[in-house]
């Protein structure tokens, strides 16, 4: 009996240890507990961490999480946080607190402005930018949309920033005129990159951007847009003043996005033009495609969303024989022969590195069906190709 007590007491001592193994386990998952408090306590965060946090943070979220504690109050204030910056000030359709409120905008402004750099502004009241425009001093890169802008702000922008000022983007600025962009043209004369609605270019532009002093422009796009069919004529820019651009800045793209009715076309093209991208966001008539042909010697890419029922056979084959830098090429809602389709690659070979239409707008003739068409388009391309597919739902 003693000896069987003995061996019980014996493997109660054995197995303590074993008893005891979740005190151990305990301990361990506190301090692993404690190190990941330690990790997740926000404030010890290296500024610079922080600073990349908050770069992606709106207005409003910077403001409050300034207010977090002292290290995020300090990162709130280091200029570095203000070189890039978007000032959405529009108030929302839905809630009036969801909009951001102006007094913070200013404050924001008057104490940061001398950092911006990169700005882009979507605002009603005007105030705010003309704030930014006195106030900064290195302002680089400008994008202005549905904002009040007018030409006395712009003088103002020019006046404080003219040395500094490569990139500027305005669209939807009813008071803007040729007069006001002419004046920051001439003014800020290392602008690289300039984007604006047609109806504010003009010849006098195209010469103060080609003018000795200027630096080579490399990127120019223009919006042509037309809100009511048949109310707005647009006018003319001489071949002269394109030519003086192009001699100026060989290397310039000259974007160009038309949201036009077939009616309005009527002053474009009809001499030679150095656009280089081309887009047509509603029905373009076959007229206007045969002038792109003989028209736009300099075109790398363009992209046609629709046209009539009629195909546009004839006119592609012109602007691949004409177009010798044609690159890439759209095509929706048009219509298009196998044959044709098939002519305008070859004559285009493998410098089309972007090909895209939907299979709809191949019209199968007497020599290719669409299902016959990749193997041919294949085989001038050098690479495997087949035309885009509408997905059934």
């Amino acid at each position: 009996m003693k000896r069987n007590n003995f061996s019980t007491v014996n493997k109660v001592v054995h197995s303590s240890p074993a008893v005891k193994q979740p005190k151990r386990g305990l301990c361990t998952s506190l301090r692993q507990t404690q190190m990941l408090s330690a990790l997740l306590d926000w404030g010890t965060l290296p500024h610079h961490v922080i600073l990349r946090i908050f770069q992606y943070l709106p207005l409003v979220d910077r403001a409050r999480a300034s207010s977090v504690c002292r290290s995020w109050n300090e990162v709130f204030h280091i200029p570095d946080l203000w070189r890039k910056f978007e000032f959405e000030l529009n108030q929302s359709a839905t809630s009036y607190f969801k909009s951001t409120h102006p007094d913070l905008i200013q404050q924001i402004i008057k104490k940061h402005a001398a950092h911006l750099q990169y700005v882009s502004f979507k605002s009603h009241f005007v105030s705010a930018l003309t704030v930014v425009f006195v106030n900064s001093k290195s302002l680089s890169s400008i994008k202005i949309e549905d904002t009040p802008v007018d030409d006395p702000s712009l003088k103002i922008l020019v006046a404080n920033n003219s040395d500094t000022l490569r990139l500027l983007k305005m669209s939807s600025c009813p008071h803007v005129s040729s007069d006001g962009i002419l004046c920051v043209a001439d003014h800020c004369q290392g602008l690289r990159e300039l984007a604006l609605n047609y109806y504010i270019l003009s010849d006098e532009l195209l010469l103060a951007l080609s003018s000795e002093t200027h630096v080579n422009l490399e990127h120019l796009r223009i919006d042509v847009v037309s809100e009511n069919p048949g109310q707005i004529k647009f006018h003319s820019i001489k071949k002269p003043s394109w030519d003086a651009l192009v001699k100026h800045s060989p290397g310039v793209n000259v974007v160009m996005y038309f949201f036009l009715y077939e009616e309005e076309f009527d002053t474009f093209f009809k001499e030679e033009t150095p656009v280089t991208h081309l887009y047509f966001g509603r029905s373009v008539s076959r007229t206007i495609l045969g002038r792109i042909g003989l028209n736009c010697p300099r075109l790398i890419e363009l992209v046609v969303c629709a046209n009539g029922l009629q195909p546009l056979d004839s006119e592609l084959i012109r602007i691949a024989e004409h177009c010798k830098n044609l690159t890439a090429l759209g095509l929706s809602e048009c219509e298009v022969s196998c044959s044709a389709f098939v002519e305008f690659v070859r004559l285009c070979g493998r410098r089309l590195t972007q090909l895209s239409l939907m299979e709809e707008v191949l019209v199968p003739d007497d020599r290719y069906t669409p299902d016959e068409v990749h193997t041919e388009v294949s085989k001038h391309l050098g690479r495997v190709w087949f035309p885009d597919v509408m997905p059934v739902w």
